[in-house]
């Protein structure tokens, strides 16, 4: 239930949103409008169409993002990568962490404020429910004050319901990125039992969706994100942070009293704040850098005749009126980083092949012996990576090696299947010089190779022939 409290002054010793006694403080954000909640909107309507429409998108014959689990295949922008390639998640990862921690260092938590789904999903789409269906900020705290009533009542059942069915729509959209639309379009028109595993996993993630929007809110950011934690690490004097203007809003106090600085002190700014801070008692890792204080201060300085930007964009060099810069050494060090970490990514990603083999010795008695000579025994496994069938020859680094599969040395593999058969690897007595390395190769039928494994033929001591002739 929310609290009964309205209102609540934000302090930089504890988060707005929970109690002196441990109890949720519920925030009613006011609606703002400006430059920056035009751009931010605008992004977070490209943002929320990539989401839906990369599982509708086909690249090479398959979704731009399609992460097929369960044949272990991921098929990224016309890329595909088999399990074996999942060692290059590490270069992205890590690529990603860098970029976010030179954007941090450049623009603070600009990442948090316009591009989160924790934000894009919450701010515009079901806040907006909430401020289509209850109105205000005003109307949506006297709604909380009030009794259950018929009104309260059916519009609380309205708005929840609608959270659930954006909630579901949201899990099933992610599911499209594992099972492919077809498939998720046949398991909605089917019995949900036939794929209850899958059916569980949506409503499961139905219900945190659903829990997060409607009553978790910001409060992800607070207590479970620890990036707002590590924002004092990678930031410094010279970021572009939200600030307020000390110098130039300070005293605060009426519009016409003379004397007093350009701040008002309306509140307009902690109104319409998501996490419920006040950005006038300096920067806190509870602020998300959203801007709504911004356009929110705007537009009052608009209508006061005054100068915008007492709220703004700006580093806390540049707020006390210091000299800025950009180019700085974390900056080199964390671009540094970053382009060593791309450098690393596309180099592993230029040296893919469209197929990968792995070979492995037979349990049992490492090698054979016969009249005609020694023999070894392997498994050889064949992943086609291509989205077309294909014809593999395998061959062995030594000339005197003969190598025969139950197949051939020549294999047909499906697209984006594999093959496991046994691979015997054979030299005759009289060439055989004792144990050695042996080099087994897969070729395309361009004559590439494009896999090879190192594994060593094993043998009795040369004498053993000599004793036996």
């Amino acid at each position: 239930m929310p609290s009964p409290k309205s209102s609540k002054k934000p302090s930089r010793e504890s988060v707005t949103t929970i109690n002196q006694d441990g109890s949720r403080f519920f925030l009613h954000p006011a609606d703002v409008w400006g430059k920056y909640t035009f751009f931010r909107r605008l992004t977070a309507v490209l943002l929320i169409a990539v989401y839906i429409l990369l599982p509708w998108i086909p690249v090479n014959g398959y979704p731009a993002v399609f992460l097929d689990v369960a044949n272990l295949r991921f098929h990224l922008f016309g890329l595909t990568f088999a399990v074996q390639d999942l060692w290059l998640a590490f270069f992205f990862i890590t690529g990603v962490g860098y970029l976010l921690y030179v954007l941090t260092a450049l623009f603070g938590r600009v990442w948090c404020g316009w591009a989160c789904p924790q934000t894009v999903f919450l701010e515009h789409v079901y806040r907006r429910i909430e401020r289509l269906l209850e109105g205000n900020r005003a109307k949506r705290k006297m709604l909380d004050r009030k009794g259950w009533d018929f009104h309260k009542t059916s519009l609380r059942i309205i708005k929840h319901t609608l959270f659930l069915l954006v909630s579901l729509l949201i899990a099933n959209i992610f599911l499209s990125y594992f099972v492919s639309l077809p498939s998720l379009y046949g398991m909605i028109t089917h019995n949900p039992l036939e794929h209850w595993s899958l059916f569980l996993f949506v409503l499961a993630a139905t219900g945190v969706i659903y829990f997060n929007f409607s009553w978790f809110r910001e409060q992800l950011c607070l207590v479970i994100c620890p990036y707002g934690r590590l924002q004092s690490a990678l930031i410094d004097d010279d970021s572009v942070i939200i600030g307020y203007d000390e110098a130039r809003g300070e005293p605060r106090g009426p519009a016409k009293k003379s004397g007093i600085g350009d701040c008002i002190n309306c509140r307009r700014c902690v109104e319409v704040c998501p996490t419920g801070i006040d950005i006038r008692q300096g920067l806190q890792i509870e602020c998300i850098g959203c801007a709504n204080c911004i356009d929110a201060c705007n537009d009052i300085m608009g209508k006061l005749g005054r100068e915008p930007g007492l709220v703004r964009y700006d580093s806390f060099n540049g707020l006390t009126g210091k000299a800025k810069r950009v180019l700085r050494p974390r900056i080199f060090l964390y671009g540094i980083l970053l382009l060593l970490g791309f450098v690393a990514m596309t180099f592993s990603a230029s040296r893919l092949k469209s197929a990968n083999m792995n070979v492995v010795r037979m349990t049992g008695s490492p090698f054979f012996v016969s009249d005609s000579g020694v023999r070894n025994q392997y498994m050889v496994r064949i992943i086609n990576k291509a989205t077309q069938s294909k014809i593999f020859q395998l061959r062995a680094s030594a000339a005197d090696l003969n190598i025969r599969t139950d197949g051939g040395t020549n294999i047909e593999v499906e697209p984006m299947s594999e093959v496991v058969q046994p691979l015997v690897v054979s030299i005759d007595q009289d060439a055989f010089p004792g144990k050695f390395p042996v080099r087994i190769e897969l070729v395309s039928p361009d004559g590439t190779i494009l896999s090879v494994r190192e594994t060593e033929f094993l043998g009795p001591d040369p004498r053993f022939f000599q004793n036996h002739e």
